[in-house]
C-alpha cells in the first residue's frame, strides 16, 4: 500500500475541504474509468498525451481521453488526479480500471501484448 497521510494526522477543521477539494474532478474520472476500458488523461500542449492516443488509434484501440487544461492552466484539477492515483505525470493511462502509466508504459504494453490480454478480459 503507498502512504497517504491518514485522517488522525489532519486537523479536523480542513478534513472536509481535503476531501471535497476537486471532487467533481476525479468523479469525472472515476466514472470514465468505472465505464470505459481505456480511459486516457491528459493536457494540452504535451507531446506525450498524445503519443498515448496515436499509439491506441495506430492499434484502432477505442479509448475516452479527458483533457484538463495545458501548462498554464487547470493545474489545480490535474493535481488533484496526480494525488489521488500517485502517479506524477501525464498523461495516466487506464486499463480496465488499472492505472497502467504514461506513454512509454503504454507502449510497452502494446509491444509485449499485455494491452491484448488485459482486454480480453471481462469489463466492467
Amino acid at each position: 500500500m503507498r502512504p497517504i497521510l491518514d485522517d488522525t494526522h489532519i486537523h479536523p477543521n480542513i478534513r472536509e475541504r481535503i476531501r471535497t477539494l476537486h471532487a467533481n474532478v476525479l468523479d469525472e474520472v472515476r466514472g470514465a474509468i468505472a465505464s470505459q476500458r481505456i480511459v486516457v488523461v491528459g493536457m494540452k500542449q504535451n507531446p506525450f498525451p498524445r503519443k498515448a492516443r496515436r499509439l491506441l488509434d495506430g492499434r484502432g484501440l477505442p479509448y475516452t481521453y479527458l483533457e484538463y487544461g495545458g501548462y498554464l492552466s487547470q493545474w489545480r484539477r490535474r493535481n488533484a488526479i496526480k494525488m489521488w492515483t500517485g502517479w506524477p505525470t501525464m498523461p495516466q493511462v487506464f486499463v480496465n480500471g488499472m492505472l497502467i502509466g504514461g506513454a512509454d508504459d503504454l507502449a510497452r504494453l502494446l509491444d509485449s501484448g499485455e494491452i491484448d490480454v488485459m482486454l480480453r478480459q471481462p469489463y466492467p
